[in-house]
């Protein structure tokens, strides 16, 4: 599988980046089966969260087999927004995950220029995760989020701090949207610019549900089809991102692993064609 740059950080991470989510409710048993998928298909960046059910601790016994962080980039993040909560929720990550340090550390699912605000603050989130890197608990700062908002929120904040990573959705869906496209292309020419690690989440993305019957882990309603998903995988990986975040449904992560190593750069023109077919789709962010 294609490696790229994550920024600053120099680590080479594969284009599919494992995304926890898919842990979030399933058997150890099953987290395994998943976890030897993911490493039989050279996976070496992992992304979880706490807020991710119970990934951390399906996740615990092959970061404790990793402990020289020679399979495995790991990133981790926290939704508190107070130096004191971000602290004992990073500590509290690092025993269920068996580790002594993470590779990244974010501050996780920032939405809106209000959140940022509170996560920047004086005594903010920030401050703990500058402390976690002074004492060796993490190497690298980021900082991610969803929403339509995403873009234009993440400029601002490397405006204010020296992030080294961003995650944020892109699909073809969403660029539909012309202001959403407008931020998400600035952002992603500001990071290549700063050196900064990019992220995409929600890459295969259909919609929302919209009432449907939800028939995957996903709380989005995902592209099924295997042509369907690499175009949408092509699609995104066709931009200056370092990688796609896997889909958090162990069912989707064999057609997503798949498309990723099948990859093939689209032209410009297949891009707009995307986006064009994109308009007739809901987006999830409206």
């Amino acid at each position: 599988m294609e490696t790229r740059r994550f920024g600053r950080t120099g680590h080479e991470s594969t284009v599919a980046i494992f995304g926890a989510a898919a842990l979030w409710e399933v058997s150890q048993a099953e987290a395994d089966e998943t976890m030897e998928r993911v490493i039989a298909a050279g996976v070496n960046h992992i992304d979880v969260a706490p807020s991710y059910g119970m990934a951390e601790e399906r996740l615990g016994r092959w970061i404790e087999r990793d402990r020289d962080r020679d399979r495995f980039f790991l990133g981790c993040k926290t939704m508190e927004r107070t130096r004191e909560g971000a602290a004992a929720e990073m500590h509290r990550s690092l025993e269920l995950l068996h580790s002594d340090h993470f590779d990244l550390y974010q501050i996780h699912a920032v939405t809106s220029l209000e959140e940022l605000d509170e996560a920047m603050r004086s005594g903010g989130a920030i401050e703990a995760l500058m402390q976690a890197r002074n004492e060796g608990f993490t190497r690298w700062l980021g900082i991610t989020g969803h929403g339509v908002q995403a873009p234009a929120v993440f400029l601002e904040a490397l405006r204010r701090f020296e992030f080294d990573s961003v995650l944020f959705p892109l699909n073809f869906v969403q660029m539909a949207n012309p202001a959403y496209r407008e931020r998400a292309e600035e952002l992603l020419r500001v990071c290549r610019e700063r050196d900064v690690g990019t992220m995409i989440i929600k890459s295969i993305t259909r919609g929302p549900w919209s009432g449907l019957p939800e028939t995957h882990a996903t709380w989005y309603r995902p592209f099924e089809e295997a042509g369907e998903i690499q175009r949408a995988v092509d699609f995104v990986l066709s931009h200056d991102v370092t990688g796609l975040c896997t889909a958090g449904d162990t069912t989707l992560l064999p057609l997503v692993l798949e498309a990723c190593e099948r990859f093939t750069p689209m032209g410009e023109l297949e891009r707009e064609r995307a986006i064009l077919d994109g308009a007739s789709f809901e987006p999830l962010f409206a």
